[in-house]
């Protein structure tokens, strides 16, 4: 039985990527989007990465860049996938094929699940729709929304995930993974490592629950 795995997102230091590592976060997520308070370039983001164990998955997240941006970046700094978090179309996804894929979708009122079907991707993201951005928010949405994208594609699980509410997300809707940004920051751009810790340990104990029922 498979654990729900981690990724720490919106990462800017080698500090913040080693407390994730060795608190036993899987992935590590990097924003590359210049108009976000969590973005980091390439350069300092591959420099990170030199210092981080070798099997730690490292995601770079992007909204609305350029393919051939999206590929360079990719190669240059050494990433295992990319995320979009965009309006990209499925066909802009279907030409990236050189890279493992992670599309994210924004979940509002009216959201149409069936939307991820026309996505060729490895796995999708539900994030929370705020008008004028592109997550990172803290708010949290309908859940259930995602046990029916379960049916469609391998689900992470975003969206004002907190040290208070993640053991619950686990048990009730038992994705693949979670994404987890704002509920482990001090404030934007910045982690706390003791919230960052004490979520992990969350984690760890859901896991534990999770993995003892035999949950698929």
């Amino acid at each position: 039985m498979s654990r729900v795995r981690v990724k720490i997102c919106g990462v800017r230091s080698l500090e913040e990527a080693r407390a994730a590592s060795d608190a036993g976060a899987d992935a590590i997520g990097f924003n590359f989007w210049p108009e976000s308070l969590r973005y980091i370039a390439p350069e300092a983001a591959r420099e990170i990465i030199s210092g981080l164990p070798p099997l730690i998955a490292c995601i770079g997240v992007f909204v609305n860049e350029e393919r051939e941006s999206i590929i360079d970046i990719a190669s240059q700094v050494g990433l295992s996938a990319v995320q979009l978090h965009g309006d990209e179309s499925p066909d802009f996804c279907a030409r990236l094929d050189s890279v493992k894929i992670i599309k994210a979708f924004r979940v509002g009122e009216g959201f149409d699940v069936g939307v991820i079907e026309k996505y060729d991707v490895s796995a999708a993201l539900l994030d929370t729709r705020i008008k004028g951005s592109y997550g990172g928010t803290g708010q949290r949405f309908d859940w259930s929304v995602a046990l029916e994208a379960k049916k469609r594609a391998p689900v992470i699980l975003a969206g004002g995930l907190t040290i208070e509410n993640v053991a619950d997300a686990i048990r009730q809707v038992s994705p693949m993974a979670i994404d987890v940004c704002s509920g482990v920051e001090a404030s934007p751009g910045s982690k706390d490592l003791d919230k960052l810790r004490r979520f992990m340990n969350e984690v760890a104990r859901a896991n534990q629950e999770y993995t003892a029922r035999g949950v698929k």
